[in-house]
């Protein structure tokens, strides 16, 4: 079967309609519009097929991750981009059964408060001045604000969610230590539910998942079991001591060829990975001069693997473009 649908003779066609299937990690199922087609939870299930197919690199790997478990500590991961670092968490919370991984992530911008929750107050105050049902000081508070990725992963469980807090060295100079005293009390308050307790001390308010509501008590989110949290950094920036001695750090270190066979065979099966020696060594051959991301061998194997195109295609040419070093111009 050839992957090649476009041909560049400016002559059109409907070739789209015989694309190839994406390979498993690019599989999306948003509904069509009248298609009659549903789908229970296209979120969950593609976080649980990064899961499945996540496999540890090490057994330092596997300790960090237990004793950040059993401490109730923030795991922080180093480490070149494409190394696995944010599919670790997936792999947790798919192993563990703890639920749809939280996503935050992290940009120059990012403030804890967001991560916390968001209020609309200029909403509720349009609302208001149009009647239509923020009436009053207590009236439909909770429609107006949304806990964020980091205060859904607070709420009180009998077991803990998983937040992944993604590129935080990106973040200002000050998330790190904002964030403290979160890691600490494992609590926060909404203050514009707190001045309303003594009248609504129950507010009905919408998760990071608006599919997903909680009653919040007394203005006040407070865990039972605390998240598991896993911070990633490419090593853009240095934290504060006060921020590090609060995280247990483990540094993942670019995969070894019998790793990598072991990463293409949980993603496209173990004749792919026989099949893929030839591959690996030419990444392996490219990495040793710039930097390379497992999912460029993923795609090189997928593609010149499976399709070809009647001994037309040139897999040097294909490889030459999907494995171009990360840090080159």
């Amino acid at each position: 079967m050839t992957w090649r649908i476009y041909h560049g003779n400016a002559m059109p066609h409907d070739g789209i309609d015989n694309r190839p299937a994406p390979p498993p990690w690019r599989v999306f199922d948003g509904e069509v519009p009248d298609s009659g087609e549903t789908s229970a939870d296209p979120v969950r299930e593609t976080q649980t097929r990064r899961g499945a197919a996540y496999r540890s690199t090490s057994e330092q790997e596997i300790e960090a991750v237990n004793a950040a478990l059993v401490l109730r500590r923030p795991l922080l991961l180093t480490g070149s981009p494409g190394v696995g670092k944010s599919s670790l968490a997936y792999a947790v919370a798919h192993e563990l059964k703890l639920g749809p991984v939280l996503q935050w992530p992290i940009v120059s911008r990012s403030t804890v408060g967001e991560g916390l929750y968001q209020y609309d107050a200029v909403s509720r105050v349009q609302d208001a001045a149009l009647g239509s049902g923020a009436g009053d000081a207590d009236a439909g508070i909770g429609g107006y604000l949304r806990l964020g990725p980091l205060g859904t992963a607070l709420l009180p469980r009998t077991r803990p969610r998983v937040l992944l807090i993604d590129e935080i060295d990106k973040s200002d100079i000050d998330l790190p230590n904002d964030l403290l005293t979160i890691f600490e009390d494992g609590e926060f308050q909404i203050p514009e539910l707190a001045r309303l307790a003594d009248r609504s001390p129950d507010v009905e308010v919408v998760c990071a998942d608006p599919r997903e509501r909680t009653v919040v008590h007394n203005g006040r989110v407070r865990c039972r079991e605390f998240p598991f949290v896993v911070l990633t950094s490419n090593g853009e920036r240095e934290f504060p001591p006060a921020f590090l001695r609060r995280c247990i750090r483990l540094h993942i270190p670019p995969p070894t060829a019998d790793q990598l066979m072991l990463i293409v065979e949980a993603h496209l099966g173990p004749e792919a990975a026989r099949d893929s020696a030839a591959v690996i060594d030419q990444f392996l051959t490219a990495r040793s001069y710039g930097e390379l991301a497992t999912d460029q061998l993923l795609n090189a194997i997928y593609l010149t693997g499976r399709y070809t195109d009647g001994g037309r295609d040139d897999p040097d040419v294909v490889l030459g473009l999907l494995l171009q070093s990360l840090d080159s111009p």
